[in-house]
């Protein structure tokens, strides 16, 4: 096999002494034993995305190890050194239950206090959101963890947070970026300083806890919450750490784990994918649930970002919610509860993204708020927080089962709104009615909203050029009519202009760009085209609504809404 010459230069450059003896060895055998691997560890740098840098573990420029990861740091700690000059600096780092992560993160903290600067590292693993609130907490400058979210076992990932708690958006992004390509490999200073590095844990668990159940309880009686039976599983991450206690501070007591998924295990070896999206991942939480009649089941991925939520419909059968429906259900709650205390005074907002349910807009219309969409990512509504500091945050989400409350955490956090989803539940049950009740009467004051995602993954250098085409295919020729329906608009996020096809007429878009494209249909259909920022993988999200005339009506238009959505998707040939 014939390996390109600027991979074959940078391959040569890691079997020189600034690499490891066990790295060199490695690389050694790839090049005779399994050289297209070699290619895809080589053929370009990992880059931070949508969800920070994520990837394979292994050697090479494509690849999590420590000298990407000793790169990367070296080059955030010069930034902060530049950025900060004078003060002293102060980094959090967390991990979760990821195979190396304990080792990786020990690995940046020595980096780090290397470069002369404080490091608060968890003595074990912990959930992201309870990282993103310990770097406020801490007063720090930045914060890291090392997580894969809910990727495959081979996969590790490092997250970086600014002084706000919120990950990095730009322009910090980019000049971070900068610095880090100009470094050689042989710049890193791997040699830690003790000294610098202090461990935590308690403390900051309590504080943590605590903000929590302040920003996430809403009054609900303890009698409502003694008659919810909870069904929980952390899918074998950290937010066994935190969730249990959470709940039981709050005072719900009848909380039961799923046994075989409470230990933590970078295995998942009962999932084929630690991912509460897929629905598959709760099959073991909803099978308890059926055996001891539980009114909800909660799930999380294994940095404890992403939630799932199971309840029973209207027939009493547990049903998976969506990310769009549960983000809408916790939103319209916090909206209501806003509005009874009387807190509501214009001056709040709502965050949500281009590619989630347009019902986010209705419900900020309803309550005489403002919904702030941005680009998929909680970095983005996390700038929302700090670009906007007059308004008040009230919560926001995204379609990908993330959500939060508040600004005491700045990127999704299933551990507060876990805590939210279960304060529903208990409210409404003792009201008579249930979670999926008021989802539908939502339905019925809105109209019915249904949201689909497909990911199509395009793996390595083939499948990169693969997902390329489709998106420059979409651009140059864009699809006029859908299921028998006009494409009345057409964003394009990339160069910034959208183009309404009824008058011809451009307008700008002022989100920052990125490379998504979304077409409305003249129904009111949302079909919405953007490949991973994290993964090798192109998303395709569809919204589709209808008017529900009556509670009678739900699964008939339910019905419907599925059968349009399937023929947009032939139409487009993405089965």
């Amino acid at each position: 096999m014939h390996i390109d010459k600027q991979i074959l230069d940078k391959v040569n450059v890691w079997l020189t002494p600034v690499f490891d003896s066990k790295t060199q060895d490695v690389i050694t055998k790839m090049m005779t034993s399994a050289p297209k691997e070699l290619e895809d560890s080589f053929y370009k740098n990992l880059e931070f995305g949508t969800g920070g840098m994520r990837g394979i573990m292994g050697v090479g420029t494509n690849r999590i190890n420590q000298y990407t990861l000793g790169k990367n740091t070296q080059g955030l700690s010069n930034y902060l050194k530049k950025v900060f000059a004078g003060e002293e600096l102060k980094v959090a780092i967390a991990y979760d239950c990821r195979h190396n992560s304990d080792t990786l993160a020990k690995v940046v903290a020595n980096v780090f206090s290397a470069n002369g600067i404080k490091v608060y590292l968890f003595s074990e693993l912990r959930p992201t959101p309870e990282l993103s609130f310990a770097v406020r907490h801490l007063n720090c400058h930045a914060g890291i963890v090392l997580t894969a979210s809910h990727n495959p076992p081979e996969y590790n990932g490092y997250k970086v947070y600014w002084q706000d708690g919120g990950q990095l958006v730009p322009p910090q992004d980019g000049e971070i970026i900068q610095i880090i390509e100009s470094l050689q490999y042989s710049d890193i200073n791997f040699e830690g300083n003790e000294n610098l590095i202090k461990y935590i844990d308690r403390e900051v668990d309590e504080a943590f806890w605590q903000s929590t159940v302040d920003n996430a309880s809403f009054n609900t009686p303890q009698t409502a919450k003694d008659s919810l039976k909870i069904v929980y599983t952390p899918l074998h991450g950290t937010s066994i750490k935190s969730i249990p206690n959470v709940l039981e501070k709050a005072g719900y007591k009848d909380v039961n784990i799923v046994p075989e998924q409470e230990q933590p295990d970078g295995n998942f070896p009962t999932v084929k994918s630690p991912n509460p999206e897929e629905p598959e991942a709760l099959t073991m939480a909803l099978e308890l649930a059926e055996k001891i009649n539980a009114d909800i089941v909660v799930g999380t991925d294994p940095d404890s970002d992403r939630l799932g939520v199971a309840v029973r419909d209207l027939d009493g059968k547990m049903k998976l919610l969506n990310g769009n429906q549960s983000m809408v259900i916790m939103t319209a709650f916090l909206l209501e509860q806003w509005k009874r205390a009387d807190k509501l005074t214009e001056n709040e907002f709502i965050g949500s993204t281009i590619v989630s349910t347009p019902l986010m807009l209705e419900l900020a219309s309803a309550y005489g708020i403002e919904c702030k969409v941005g680009l998929t990512g909680f970095k983005w509504i996390a700038k929302f927080i700090k670009d906007f500091p007059s308004q008040q945050f009230i919560g926001g989400g995204e379609e990908s089962f993330g959500f939060m409350i508040g600004d005491a955490v700045r990127d999704k956090d299933a551990v507060g709104a876990i805590l939210l989803v279960c304060e529903i539940a208990a409210q409404a049950k003792a009201a008579g009615s249930s979670i999926f009740r008021e989802l539908v009467n939502l339905s019925l004051d809105f109209g019915f909203y249904k949201e689909h995602l497909i990911s199509i993954t395009k793996r390595g250098i083939e499948g990169a050029n693969e997902i390329k085409q489709m998106m420059v295919d979409l651009r140059e020729n864009p699809l006029k009519e859908i299921n028998g329906q006009r494409v009345v608009c057409i964003e394009d996020y990339q160069s910034s202009k959208a183009l309404d096809l009824m008058s011809n007429e451009s307008y700008d878009i002022t989100i920052p760009k990125s490379n998504v494209l979304i077409y409305y249909l003249e129904d009111g259909s949302k079909i919405c085209a953007r490949p991973s920022g994290t993964e090798p993988k192109i998303k395709f999200y569809f919204s589709v609504n209808a008017e529900l005339p009556s509670i009678e009506a739900y699964n008939i238009i339910e019905q419907e809404l599925d059968i349009k959505i399937k023929n947009i998707i032939a139409e487009m040939q993405l089965n």
